[in-house]
């Protein structure tokens, strides 16, 4: 972390985006600040930013509709905030490409604390540079590129979805229950429960379906977890 580490605050209340900035600017970031979910994207165009902090009741644009239009444009970690505590609003979040959940009231110390875990693994996957293509009967997984190509089309992944597959994949034929892939998947500090596994490996299987077999690469082992799983 450093001072040149931008942080995009969306929310309609200013109390809050005050609070959120002053103890995240006291740990040395640099915080913008957007009232509405249009005004975050249009900082998100004209600014460069390490990080987006998304409140979900916003008004123009909500929370979860800035983060589809993040996903389709930017590779960067999101967290929710949200006075939201229901269990479809967390599933909805994940499933377009936040990061972390967060529902208010929360400590800022907390919030800050995820910040910092969010950026150290967003910095952790920009290092990895060992098996950068890998190929297999129809499904290459290009890492530097980020991208995955199923029967030569290419699949549109949300950075999480991309991360769980890259993950499976470089460990093929080992089962890894929910547990572990939170951890190394999401971090040992993700502060989500078991079913944000399952419902990402259930949307990933969906789209690398749509032009072939390939969700049959990712196997439930029943009881235990999942595996990527090379079909004979």
């Amino acid at each position: 972390m450093n001072q040149q580490t931008s942080i995009l605050m969306a929310d309609d209340e200013p109390k809050m985006r005050e609070l959120v900035r002053l103890y995240l600017e006291k740990e040395g970031f640099k915080v913008s600040e957007a009232g509405n979910g249009q005004e975050a994207l249009d900082l998100l165009q004209k600014g460069s930013f390490d990080l987006v902090i998304l409140d979900i009741m916003m008004p123009k644009l909500d929370g979860l509709t800035v983060c589809k239009e993040i996903r389709k444009n930017y590779d960067l970690p999101v967290i929710m905030l949200t006075a939201k505590g229901e269990e479809i609003d967390r599933v909805l979040g994940f499933e377009l490409g936040a990061d972390d959940y967060v529902v208010k009231p929360f400590s800022p110390r907390e919030l800050v604390a995820r910040v910092k875990a969010l950026l150290r693994r967003a910095g952790a996957k920009q290092t990895v540079s060992n098996n950068t293509l890998m190929t297999f009967p129809g499904l290459v997984i290009n890492y530097d590129a980020h991208e995955v190509e199923v029967e030569g089309n290419k699949v549109g992944l949300t950075p999480k979805e991309f991360e769980l597959l890259t993950f499976l994949a470089k460990n093929a034929g080992r089962v890894f229950t929910r547990e572990q892939l939170l951890e190394h998947v999401w971090g040992y500090d993700f502060f989500g429960d078991l079913r944000t596994v399952d419902t990402h490996v259930k949307k990933l299987r969906e789209k690398i379906s749509r032009f072939g077999e390939a969700a049959a690469y990712i196997s439930t082992v029943w009881g235990i977890g999942y595996k990527f799983e090379v079909p004979r």
